[in-house]
């Protein structure tokens, strides 16, 4: 992902989940996806998927069980 995309993505999510501690980082040797943190925590993946024609973006997020608790 370009820091453009990187930057676009963090506005959103920081609008979207009303979180400015929200940082979207760049994945080292990768260029299809980026790292999602909240402050200091790695959340989750986002990935870009451009298949036919269509750009969009996929976030992933694992919940632990003992997150739950």
């Amino acid at each position: 992902m370009t820091r453009q995309e990187i930057d676009k993505l963090e506005k959103y999510l920081r609008k979207r989940f009303n979180n400015g501690a929200i940082e979207v980082r760049q994945r080292p040797q990768k260029d299809d996806s980026a790292e999602v943190y909240f402050g200091d925590e790695f959340v989750g993946v986002l990935f870009r998927d451009d298949e036919d024609g269509d750009l969009s973006y996929n976030f992933t997020m694992a919940i632990l069980e003992m997150d739950l608790e």
